[in-house]
């Protein structure tokens, strides 16, 4: 490509009719290197355009050795072609990128606070800060800063200079790249900020529309400030708003009620939570002590609608209640089959190697200390099986370690 390339003449420009001078395949994947282009390589910061060569999708969009590739989702073939940009996705980079210029100069200049880094992701940016913390009355300040920034409809430019003028200017950059030759690019906020960048930007402040700020956390020494801006603060208010609609007509209560109204609900539940373990200790125990008394050395149970936690506290209880027996319980809640193996103190085997007997049989897996072992059970068919093998397994060590007669 021989000289500046279409999409930074003009950052604005939708379509391009073009030609395909190369083609070829990196990494599994078709590319196109065109005469010209619209499509913005991933760079600096801001992540590739996408777009179309004709009607191929164009999938992802690299600089090589001083060419643009575009990666395509099926081969081309060279000649002529219509490019077409993915304008919304462009434009919001233009405005997230040139929001986090102002947020930086405005960060700087008024506080002090230098950008050490910068992310452009799919849903939010951030800003990484030379500031070891801030508190929410200082982004409520900095915030009030940008917009006023962005009130001013401040003109935005780019301009190309000599690395002899670049060194003669006060420009806010962080360094050029590693062996860089010729030209250098800048970006102006009029009266505001000059600094190196060859991404795509608005052209005033104003198409900004507006940066919000999200929130600050430690990293690496300084603070990392997230941001949204332009559309994607419209669209993440639109969906805090349909969010809140729905939190109103479930919880019963206006917007400034609806904390406070689910903490005391989440209380609520909580203490109900409560209630029901204890209630479920207290069936655990009744349950043990009806089993206990029965006659039979190995004891069976299933369960509807338990889980493992109620299951363990069987088991527990069944260990203390009937020293001399075994036990093998299982629960099925929807989709989900528990089981657990309790066993006597006065029952001489090795609990784990019977639990893991018993889990191969139900196509499970478990685990446990002490005399219960319990686990996932797989599926609950050949449960009969598994009763069958623990009987074997207390026969032949029986109580006190005497085969039975």
């Amino acid at each position: 490509m021989n000289g500046m390339p279409a999409y930074e003449r003009d950052p604005y420009m939708k379509t391009l009719t073009t030609e395909i001078v190369e083609t070829g395949m990196e990494g599994g994947r078709p590319f196109a290197v065109l005469a010209d282009t619209v499509l913005y390589p991933e760079g600096g910061g801001q992540p590739a355009d996408r777009g179309w060569l004709g009607e191929v999708e164009v999938i992802d969009v690299q600089r090589r050795e001083g060419t643009v590739r575009h990666f395509l989702a099926r081969p081309v073939e060279p000649g002529p072609v219509t490019v077409r940009l993915n304008w919304a996705r462009r434009f919001d980079h233009m405005q997230q990128h040139t929001g986090q210029h102002l947020l930086t100069a405005v960060a700087a200049d008024r506080f002090g606070w230098p950008t050490t880094a910068f992310h452009l992701g799919e849903k939010l940016c951030d800003v990484e800060l030379g500031v070891a913390a801030l508190a929410p009355p200082d982004l409520e300040t900095i915030e009030a800063a940008v917009a006023e920034k962005i009130r001013a409809a401040l003109a935005v430019s780019t301009r190309r200079v000599t690395q002899a003028e670049f060194a003669a200017l006060d420009v806010r950059t962080r360094g050029l790249p590693a062996g860089h030759a010729g030209d250098v690019r800048l970006v102006e906020i009029a009266g505001t900020d000059l600094n190196t960048c060859g991404g795509t930007h608005v052209r005033s402040t104003a198409e900004i529309e507006l940066i919000k700020l999200l929130g600050a956390e430690p990293m690496r020494g300084g603070t990392r400030l997230a941001f949204v801006a332009g559309a994607r603060v419209r669209t993440r208010l639109g969906a805090h708003e349909a969010r809140n609609a729905r939190l109103r007509a479930a919880l019963g209560a206006p917007d400034d009620e609806i904390v406070a109204v689910a903490e005391a609900k989440l209380e609520q539940l909580q203490a109900c939570e409560k209630r029901a373990r204890g209630l479920e200790e207290e069936l655990a125990g009744a349950l043990a002590a009806a089993l206990a008394a029965g006659p039979d050395r190995v004891l069976s149970a299933h369960f509807e609608g338990k889980d493992a936690a109620f299951l363990q506290a069987l088991g527990r209880r069944l260990v203390e209640s009937a020293p001399t027996k075994a036990a093998l319980l299982t629960a099925s809640d929807g989709d989900r089959s528990f089981f657990a193996v309790a066993v006597g103190e006065e029952v001489h085997f090795d609990v784990q190697t019977a639990g893991r007997e018993v889990a191969a049989i139900l196509a499970g897996r478990g685990g446990g200390a002490g005399r219960v072992f319990q686990g996932k059970a797989g599926s609950l068919v050949e449960r009969d099986a598994a009763v069958a093998r623990l009987r074997d397994l207390v026969a032949v060590k029986g109580a006190g370690g005497k085969q039975e007669e």
